[in-house]
């Protein structure tokens, strides 16, 4: 391993998104002829700077041989686990069998394939020598409201400070998997990976990008992201 840095790419994949509804994974679904997954992984494999892209797959998956990216050059398929904080810790494991422990690993959503490359750019050019790390997001501006259980506003939400949370996530390759392991060890499954970073004790940076980096989570944002992907 030299001391070279180097960027990698890590996207779980192993979910089955139950709110689309869906007879498929919804990373599977279809969005402009072809699957949302393989929106998402040409957004890495395009960019330069990215050397693999290791995807965490379900043991049980019956799509994944059937994309584009099965048996391509640039993809790693691994394992992956019962929640995303499993998935990407053994995304990293592998990873860290090839890559050094300084080296920045990014951590994307099978499902946001609106991915823009000057976002990925801006990332890495804002992080790359930042000592924790950090996560593309986009300050809240709407009016934020607290419920409870029956749908009830409890309280108007100040929003200043107040971030939407995207990915792609960038951490060095060690503390990450560090941090995600002394989380699980704790027995706290966490959402995201800035998560884990933070209860380490450490404050990684927000990097604002554009509004149209979607999660798709329910059926109308596979509308949206179709328009987005026609914009780009």
């Amino acid at each position: 391993m030299s001391n070279k840095t180097t960027y990698w790419a890590v996207v779980p994949a192993a979910g089955v998104g139950r709110r689309m509804g869906s007879d498929i994974p919804k990373q599977y679904l279809s969005l402009n002829g072809r699957q949302v997954i393989e929106h998402t992984l040409q957004r890495l494999l395009d960019h330069p700077l990215i050397e693999q892209t290791l995807v965490a797959l379900s043991p049980n998956d019956a799509w994944w041989p059937a994309t584009a990216y099965a048996n391509h050059a640039g993809v790693i398929a691994v394992d992956g686990g019962a929640e995303r904080c499993h998935s990407v810790l053994n995304a990293l494991h592998r990873l860290s069998e090839m890559a050094a422990d300084h080296d920045w690993v990014l951590v994307h959503d099978a499902a946001r394939p609106c991915l823009r490359v000057g976002d990925i750019d801006r990332l890495i050019e804002q992080l790359n020598d930042h000592p924790v790390g950090g996560i593309l997001g986009m300050p809240v501006r709407d009016t934020m409201k607290r419920a409870d259980a029956d749908g009830q506003i409890t309280e108007t939400v100040c929003r200043e400070g107040l971030w939407h949370a995207f990915t792609p996530q960038m951490f060095r390759l060690g503390a990450l998997r560090e941090a995600l392991s002394q989380a699980l060890e704790q027995g706290l499954q966490v959402t995201d990976e800035a998560s884990a970073i933070e209860l380490a004790g450490d404050s990684p940076k927000l990097v604002e990008g554009h509004p149209d980096n979607i999660k798709i989570t329910r059926p109308e944002d596979l509308a949206l992201a179709a328009f987005y992907l026609q914009l780009s």
